[in-house]
Formats: C-alpha cells, structure tokens, sequence
C-alpha cells in the first residue's frame, strides 16, 4: 500500500531554529531516506515551496487566483514523502521519524489507485 506523509510546519518554527538544529534535522532526513531506501520502502520525497504559490478556485466558470497556499492557519504543507509499505502501522511509525514531528504534525494518508466515486 502506497501512504503520503505529509509533514506540516510553521514560520515562526523555521525561523528560531538555529544552524546546528536546521542541520540535525536535515541529517535525520538524510538517514531516513536511506533507511527507506534500504528497505525498499522509498518512493519519493520533496520540499514543497511557498514562494510564489497560487490558490485557485471556481465558481460558476468564473476562476479565482489567489496568492497561497496560505489559509487562515499557523501550519503550511511544507514537504510530504511517498512510500510503500505493509500498513498504516508501519507508514505512522516512519512519519514518527521525521523531525518535523517534533514541532509540527505529519499527517499519514493511503492513496488510492482509483477514484472511487
């Protein structure tokens, strides 16, 4: 089964993090993917950027732009990994991994590999 990790932080995290905290975070990145990698449970993973992103809508066929992705809210989808593994169980104990987790939330989702709707 396929499961997004989807890692969430805020700003104000990012910006009091010192250079030895950023680079102790970045390493447990790098560990992780080649954990995952090892096992064969890697697929992929990105940092998603903020700079410059959109939010579109549409109502009535008339479309809306707008600048984003911000909401209303402290968190942003900063990053997410792709994997495949045997469970929830196993997915949720590989986002426990992620340093993000520590002062932010990664949200675990399975993917479908058809709509089903």
């Amino acid at each position: 089964m396929k499961y997004m990790l989807l890692i969430y932080g805020n700003e104000a995290a990012w910006s009091a993090m010192t250079k030895p905290a950023f680079e102790a975070l970045m390493a447990k990145h790098a560990a992780l993917i080649q954990e995952l990698r090892a096992s064969g449970e890697f697929i992929d993973t990105s940092e998603l950027v903020t700079d410059n992103a959109k939010v579109v809508r549409t109502t009535g066929g008339t479309v809306q732009v707008t600048d984003g992705p911000f909401v209303e809210v402290k968190e942003v989808l900063a990053g997410y990994y792709l994997v495949e593994c045997e469970n929830i169980e196993r997915a949720t104990a590989i986002a426990a991994k992620l340093g993000e987790a520590e002062f932010g939330l990664v949200e675990v989702r399975a993917t479908t590999r058809e709509p089903n709707h």
